[in-house]
C-alpha cells in the first residue's frame, strides 16, 4: 500500500494556535513535538491517549484546521503543510472530519437533506439529490429522513447524519473524532460496524481518535499513542495489545477493561 499521508517532525506550539492574544504574544508552548509517521491507503489508524495527549490536536492538522508550526505535512504527495485557504479549497474534498458532537456540528435550521447538501453544492458536484440519497442508503437511514430536522433524530441517528455528510463528498480520507464518545453502548456498537463496512465497501482511509482502548483494538489496524504530544508508540493493534512496549501504553491497558475480541459486534450492545 502506498502512502496516503507523510508527517514529518511535525510540531505545533500554543503560540501558533492564538491568533490575536488579547495580553501580548501567547507562550511558545509545544503541542505537538516532533511528529513523523505515515498512513497508508486503506489504514484505519487508531489514534489514542489521554486527556491534553494532542490527539485531536493533531487530528485538525492532518485535516488543515491547525497549521504546523514547523515540519512537513504531506498529502498524497502534495505537501499541504503552509498552504491558505484557497490553495486547500480543492483538496478538502478529498479529506473529510466527523465530529463528536453532532448537535454542534448539524445546523439546527437546517433540514437533514440540506445538511449533506450544503458541502456538495460548495465544491460543485452534480446530481446532489441522488447524491444525498445514496449518502443516506449507505448509513442506514430512510431517504425520508431528508426533510427531518437534527432535533428530531436520536444521538445515533445524528451521528450518521453527520458520517453521511462526509461520505457524501467522496473523499479519500476521513477523520473521525471521539464519535462515539457520547452514545450508549448499543448505539456505540452499531456505528463503529458502519465505519468499518464504510472502511470496506468505499475504500477509505480512516483516523479514528479515541480514548476508549476497547472501541480502537476492534476496529484499528494499527495505533498510535500519544502522550504529552509525543508518539510513544506505533504498532500493528494486534502486536500492541499483545505486548505493549512503552509503559504509558501499559498503564492505559491497565487502566481499561477490554471487552473479548472474538465476541461479535452485537455481543458489545449487551
Amino acid at each position: 500500500m502506498t502512502d496516503l499521508y507523510t508527517v514529518t517532525d511535525m510540531h505545533l506550539s500554543l503560540a501558533d494556535m492564538v491568533n490575536k492574544p488579547l495580553f501580548g504574544s501567547a507562550p511558545r508552548i509545544d503541542i505537538l513535538h516532533g511528529l513523523s509517521f505515515s498512513i497508508k491507503r486503506g489504514e484505519v489508524l487508531g489514534i489514542v491517549g489521554g486527556s491534553g495527549s494532542g490527539k485531536s490536536t493533531l487530528g485538525r492538522v492532518l485535516v488543515r484546521l491547525l497549521e504546523p508550526s514547523r515540519g512537513q505535512v504531506l498529502f498524497d504527495g502534495q505537501d499541504i503543510t503552509h498552504l491558505n485557504e484557497d490553495a486547500l479549497r480543492p483538496l478538502r474534498r478529498r479529506f473529510q472530519m466527523i465530529f463528536q458532537d453532532p448537535m454542534s456540528s448539524l445546523n439546527p435550521r437546517r433540514t437533514v437533506g440540506s445538511i449533506i447538501a450544503a458541502p456538495l453544492k460548495l465544491h460543485g458536484f452534480d446530481r446532489i439529490s441522488v447524491r444525498v440519497d445514496q449518502a443516506l442508503d449507505h448509513v442506514g437511514l430512510p431517504r425520508s429522513f431528508r426533510t427531518r430536522y437534527p432535533h428530531e433524530l436520536s444521538g445515533g441517528q445524528r451521528q450518521r447524519v453527520g458520517i453521511a455528510r462526509a461520505i457524501a463528498m467522496e473523499p479519500e480520507f476521513i477523520l473521525a473524532d471521539e464519535i462515539v464518545s457520547g452514545l450508549d453502548v448499543s448505539s456505540q456498537a452499531q456505528v463503529l460496524k458502519l465505519l468499518a463496512d464504510l472502511v470496506a465497501d468505499l475504500g477509505l482511509t480512516l483516523a479514528f481518535i479515541s480514548h476508549d482502548l476497547s472501541v480502537i483494538r476492534r476496529l484499528c489496524g494499527t495505533v498510535m499513542v500519544l502522550y504529552q504530544g509525543r508518539i510513544v508508540e506505533h504498532r500493528a493493534s494486534d502486536a500492541l495489545f499483545a505486548a505493549p512496549e512503552a509503559a504509558y501504553t501499559r498503564e492505559l491497558l491497565g487502566a481499561i477493561p477490554l471487552p473479548d475480541p472474538d465476541q461479535p459486534w452485537g455481543a458489545q450492545a449487551g
